[in-house]
């Protein structure tokens, strides 16, 4: 397993990074999927299970870990066979396009159908930055409450899809899933809401359903998408 520092891109425009790498993947065929959550959230265990279920679908997987520092979530998808980089981001709270752009390049695209880049943890900074993502893709755990979108807006209004995890711990905690779906629709309409649980299953096959689809768009012509 490979590890990268990076620093903040020193590029001045990272919007004109991000779609100069969005234009990039969509050239390779490679879907990027910009992973956002608060730490705890189950980002690593959600992309563990999305890695062993796609032995069945043939889905090749890469994953960028990106973290202030240590290399514990690069090491646990690297024994599940997926490619994976650890990125540590010099004390920098989110990941930019061309910092995602130079772990790429280390990481190396080939071959793949789709990298999801696990972004730094927390619901603030991550919204603000285009990684050059063709997909962004927010997780919320049932632990969490369903408050947040409330006081992160940003997160839920910039993310394409939104997925509920640790459901099978909704007997145990105080969250309404349905409240929770109303407030995040408030601020993005057209986003996808998937409740699942890594643990038992539930939820994952039409999450991977939805994924499958969207790789498959982004490689037969779809045109780049936004944040």
């Amino acid at each position: 397993m490979k590890v990268i520092e990076l620093k903040e891109s020193v590029t001045a425009s990272n919007e004109a990074d991000a779609e100069r790498l969005r234009a990039k993947m969509k050239q390779e065929g490679v879907l990027l999927v910009n992973v956002m959550s608060s730490p705890g959230s189950g980002k690593t265990t959600l992309l563990s299970a999305l890695i062993r279920d796609s032995r069945e679908t043939k889905l090749k997987i890469g994953v960028l870990e990106a973290d202030i520092a240590s290399d514990v979530d690069a090491a646990a998808v690297e024994k599940l066979g997926a490619r994976s980089i650890q990125a540590h981001t010099d004390g920098m709270c989110h990941m930019d396009a061309g910092m995602t752009a130079r772990a790429l390049e280390e990481m190396g695209t080939k071959d793949l159908d789709v990298i999801f880049l696990e972004n730094v943890g927390n619901l603030i900074c991550p919204a603000e930055f285009d990684t050059g993502s063709g997909l962004n893709l927010m997780i919320l755990s049932v632990p969490e409450g369903d408050d947040k979108p409330l006081k992160y807006p940003l997160m839920f209004e910039t993310s394409d899809a939104l997925v509920i995890t640790k459901t099978d711990a909704m007997p145990y905690f105080d969250f309404d899933a349905k409240r929770c779906a109303e407030r995040v629709r408030k601020l993005n309409p057209d986003i996808r809401i998937f409740p699942v649980s890594a643990v038992t299953g539930d939820g994952m096959p039409e999450l991977e359903h939805w994924l499958a689809a969207k790789i498959s768009d982004w490689q037969t012509g779809a045109s780049p998408a936004k944040r």
